[in-house]
């Protein structure tokens, strides 16, 4: 089963190293992992999807909570979440293909961010099924490449994993 956690940790340098560490030693797998700075100065955000399927979640999360930069640790409940994740596809074109491939990029409300006589990038963002569905439609295109970022989440409405947080 997969769980989505959201730790605020001290911008460090090898504190990722040490939180993909302990997911490892612990026998879980990472589904996705991403990081990047917060409203915070000196803070990150760390979002991870992990693989928890016999183990109990609270053992990590233990473990967690005893690295020194770790600050706080909550898991998003899907339903009470934003859940997205960034996708950018490279999608082999012609002539008679490319209005084809861009009518789909329009019903999906992607966006074609590099154009070649023979390729597009698209980029697409959204829940992890709209992401999914758009690469299913134009796999028979012929994806040449495709990037795809940690799943991002936030929790819906006005509480924040940062409140009573000391601010510099």
């Amino acid at each position: 089963m997969n769980h989505v956690l959201s730790l605020l940790v001290e911008d460090k340098p090898g504190l990722l190293t040490r939180v993909a560490g302990l997911f490892a030693r612990r026998g879980f797998n990472i589904e996705s992992l991403a990081v990047g700075k917060s409203e915070v100065p000196g803070l990150s955000r760390i979002t991870a999807v992990v693989d928890v399927e016999d183990l109990p979640l609270e053992q990590v999360t233990k473990q967690l909570n005893k690295l020194i930069n770790v600050i706080k640790i909550v898991e998003l409940d899907p339903a009470s979440s934003v859940l997205h994740e960034h996708v950018l596809i490279k999608v082999r074109v012609d002539g008679t293909t490319r209005s084809q491939v861009l009518e789909l990029v329009s019903l999906f409300r992607a966006a074609v961010v590099d154009v070649t006589t023979d390729a597009l990038v698209i980029e697409v963002t959204g829940d992890t099924t709209k992401t999914a569905a758009l690469l299913k439609v134009l796999e028979p295109y012929g994806v040449r490449e495709l990037v795809q970022s940690g799943l991002l989440a936030i929790g819906r409405g006005p509480r924040s994993i940062t409140e009573r947080v000391p601010r510099p």
